[in-house]
């Protein structure tokens, strides 16, 4: 994947500079927990619904070479590269309500979502 930076420029999705990804004090408080069993929390993002994509939240054992590591809260993280220009800028937060609980997602590339939530646009 590459983006275009100007007529006569492209920049491999390797290349970039990121923002980053961060996390709230609830959801580094809650991959602590999901991590403690060394399984490792790793967030992409999978063609979904109506408006095009959907979060994806995997525990892994092992991260691939194009992920990358991300610390918020002192809480490493991986987050897939190809995932990167959909992901950038994130903050990602975990709520609970009555007895439902989630990962909630304020991602500044977000153009459109579909009406019942679960995928996005950009």
């Amino acid at each position: 994947m590459s983006v275009q930076r100007s007529e006569s420029t492209e920049i491999s999705i390797h290349d970039m500079e990121w923002k980053g990804i961060s996390l709230s004090e609830s959801a580094a408080c809650r991959i602590r927990l999901l991590s403690s069993d060394g399984q490792l929390f790793h967030l992409s993002v999978r063609p979904s619904g109506c408006t095009g994509f959907a979060y994806e939240v995997k525990l892994i054992k092992q991260v691939k070479q194009s992920d990358l590591k991300f610390n918020s809260r002192d809480v490493a993280f991986y987050v897939a590269l190809t995932a990167m220009p959909m992901l950038d800028g994130t903050k990602i937060d975990f709520v609970r309500q009555g007895l439902n609980s989630s990962f909630v997602y304020h991602n500044p590339n977000v153009k459109n979502m579909c009406g019942c939530g679960e995928s996005f646009g950009v």
